[in-house]
């Protein structure tokens, strides 16, 4: 049975262990806001990509491009990974962990090569340890991503897919919803899926938007130019996004270790007092049976 001053020396530590918690649920909630921040300033951007690229879908006749190229039969695909440098954020990275051994089982069965490339120390740490080296990792940006860390994946990736030693990109992240939710997706990157182009020249045609641009030297040539940028974009935004579910998903998991915390500290201090009574009437006891012992003698 535990003694007084084991209880005691309990109830200080979880008190310390909650004052950690109760600053960094304070610290990610305040990162959460700049995240959130980052992401709407990044949004006016790719808005404006969209809308370019619908206008230039729509002057150009015969839409080709070596990014939007469908190998039919594929030997070797990358998956791109985005996960996080530090832990104690909940489930944020086993999740896009989990999914990434998924797809990776799934399309090795199908005989499949799969090349990793990774975002955040959590997921390059976690794969090097079961023997699976990333092609390429990104570390120590995690919560902090800039447009410069996007166009190094973008590039490494379109160059690839360029030259055909790889025949498709998925990208995996967390896509961030609300300050308590947050979910992995996966997206096909490569090669950019047709519906993404009919889509924005649709949304073009549904906001009025259809300006009259002049190319040069050809709408071919600007169409070229403009698809890596998008590719940039989309993994621009996806680093964003995953930046603002890790904070949001630490602040989840710090407020749940604050709260178990404190109830732990409410039931340590009940075993505390009921032990520290259960003393004193031992104590009582002693005394009083002492005294009557001599009160017999006497």
């Amino acid at each position: 049975m535990a003694t007084l001053r084991d209880i005691k020396n309990r109830i200080t530590s979880v008190h310390s262990t909650r004052q950690i918690t109760r600053t960094m649920e304070m610290v990610s909630t305040a990162k959460i806001r700049k995240a959130q921040a980052r992401i709407e300033n990044a949004r006016p951007y790719a808005l404006a990509i969209s809308e370019v690229l619908g206008n230039v879908v729509k002057n150009v006749s015969d839409v080709t491009h070596p990014l939007l190229e469908v190998r039919e039969e594929r030997s070797r695909i990358v998956l791109l990974a985005v996960t996080s440098d530090r832990g104690l954020a909940g489930a944020f990275n086993s999740n896009i962990i989990r999914m990434t051994e998924r797809m990776m089982r799934e399309f090795t069965d199908q005989g499949v090569e799969v090349e990793l490339v990774t975002v955040g120390k959590k997921a390059a740490g976690y794969f090097r340890y079961r023997g699976i080296e990333p092609a390429m990792t990104l570390a120590g940006m995690s919560d902090k991503p800039t447009y410069e860390h996007a166009r190094q994946l973008a590039v490494r990736v379109m160059d690839q897919y360029g030259d055909c030693s790889i025949d498709a990109v998925y990208l995996l992240f967390n896509r961030f919803k609300n300050l308590a939710e947050q979910k992995p997706e996966s997206h096909q990157l490569l090669p950019i899926e047709h519906s993404v182009l009919t889509d924005a020249e649709a949304d073009v045609e549904a906001r009025g938007r259809n300006l009259e641009y002049f190319f040069e030297p050809t709408s071919e040539s600007v169409l070229a130019s403009l698809l890596p940028t998008y590719v940039e974009a989309l993994i621009y935004r996806s680093l964003l996004e995953s930046a603002a579910s890790e904070h949001g998903a630490r602040r989840t998991a710090m407020k749940s270790a604050t709260d178990n915390a404190t109830e732990m500290i409410s039931t340590l201090t009940r075993s505390y007092n009921r032990a520290r009574q259960a003393a004193i009437t031992t104590e009582i006891a002693e005394i009083v049976g002492g005294a009557a012992a001599l009160e017999d003698q006497a």
